[in-house]
């Protein structure tokens, strides 16, 4: 998507299309990612974790610390964690990973 958009096949708008409640997560419940945006590359990425699975929500959990992800991890059943790149200024956003619990928390 990046190379697509730097060759000019994408609008800025076809890839800085984050959800209003992903770019919110990203300002109040995130962790730094330590690198900047690729698309406006003024703003620093966030890492954004949900976790879906079992007596969750069925929009997923908003993983807030490791430690809430440990508990989960701790809890009978597969759950699934996904971790989401997101700009907050420009709203680019990526799916980094998903793993399933407990391997990699």
């Amino acid at each position: 998507m990046l190379q697509a958009y730097r060759a000019g096949e994408l609008a800025r708008t076809d890839v800085c299309d984050a959800h209003p409640e992903l770019r919110r997560a990203a300002e109040m419940c995130s962790e730094a990612a330590n690198e900047d945006c690729p698309i406006c590359e003024d703003g620093e990425l966030r890492l954004v974790r949900y976790v879906f699975g079992p007596r969750l929500p069925r929009h997923g959990r908003c993983i807030t610390s490791s430690a809430e992800l440990a508990r989960i991890a701790g809890r009978r059943g597969d759950f699934t964690c996904y971790v989401v790149e997101v700009c907050p200024g420009c709203g680019w956003n990526h799916l980094q990973q998903a793993y399933a619990l407990p391997d990699s928390c």
